[in-house]
């Protein structure tokens, strides 16, 4: 395969490319990102020079590649490195326990990503509210497929199907109310989704923000929240402080895998105070260790079809 635009580099920190782009993945089937049975990794995305394909591989120990297709390639290349997470500096991370000292030693690699694309962050994050994961995957699915265009260059081996990108700010708005309810999304996150794609130009301008002005810019739209918030931060911007409040599992989670019992939103938020500044640092870190939380006896997210609603 040749690309149209390829660049090898040495990032500035170790990077495990695997545990730093995987958090872009939506679910099985994600058709705007694909792994590689050979450990590449594909994503597809809309960059301002054009829509773009994106390959990310290791080269031998210390190197990483990028290739890239269409008419973004040259903008996807270029920033390959700052996506990757080359701005990602752990030095402050101070483990403190060694529980986490232990995690960090054994994973050096993951790096906060960050891609600068906010509505790319932003509407799968929208669906994963107040939904269980697997149902905002399908719909998250089923939209791309419907409504997204045909990213350029090679599909992947093996992959079977071409790559897609996610629909413009444009496609979201005009997407019609059944077309939504057909993809098991009710109308609370859809009007979501639609009022962010007709302010889309203004909510991509967060990534040249400060985390506290990006966060009130993208809380400015009517069902964008603290969580919501969070979830974008973790991927557009970049943010290893993104602690994503509001969670359904991630209070108890933590309260149990650092401090061995229940805790409410408020009370993680005052526990995670010695990490500040990396607490979605410290999150990854103990889901990379397969550190365990809470005993799975609780209540579950109930599943609730809105097609059939």
């Amino acid at each position: 395969m040749i690309a149209d635009q390829a660049m090898t580099w040495t990032p500035r920190h170790p990077t495990d490319l695997g545990r730093t782009v995987g958090v872009l993945r939506r679910g099985a089937g994600d058709p705007t990102f694909h792994r590689g049975a050979d450990g590449s990794f594909w994503r597809t995305t809309r960059t301002p020079s054009g829509d773009a394909t994106v390959r990310y591989s290791q080269v031998g120990a210390d190197e990483l590649r990028a290739q890239a297709w269409g008419p973004g390639a040259a903008d996807a290349v270029a920033e390959a490195p700052v996506v990757l997470g080359d701005g990602d500096d752990p030095a402050s991370f101070d483990p403190i326990i060694p529980l986490l000292a232990e995690a960090h030693r054994r994973f050096p690699g993951i790096r906060m990503l960050r891609t600068g694309r906010v509505l790319e962050a932003l509407v799968p994050a929208i669906l994963e509210q107040k939904v269980i994961t697997l149902q905002a995957h399908d719909s998250w699915r089923a939209l791309v497929r419907r409504f997204g265009d045909e990213a350029p260059g090679p599909v992947p081996p093996g992959l079977g199907r071409p790559m897609k990108l996610a629909p413009t700010a444009e496609v979201w708005r005009r997407i019609p109310s059944w077309e939504w309810h057909r993809a098991g999304v009710d109308p609370q996150r859809s009007r979501t989704i639609v009022t962010a794609a007709r302010h889309a130009a203004r909510l991509e301008e967060a990534s040249t923000m400060s985390p506290t002005d990006a966060a009130a810019r993208l809380m400015v739209m009517p069902g964008v929240g603290v969580w919501t918030a969070a979830e974008v931060a973790q991927r557009a911007f970049g943010d290893p402080d993104a602690l994503a409040v509001g969670d359904y599992h991630l209070a108890n989670y933590l309260g149990h895998a650092l401090w061995g019992r229940d805790m409410t939103d408020d009370e993680m938020v005052e526990a995670m105070r010695p990490w500040a500044g990396h607490r979605q640092r410290v999150v990854r870190l103990l889901g990379a260790a397969g550190v365990a939380g809470k005993p799975k006896r609780g209540p579950r997210m109930p599943f609730v079809d809105h097609r059939a609603i």
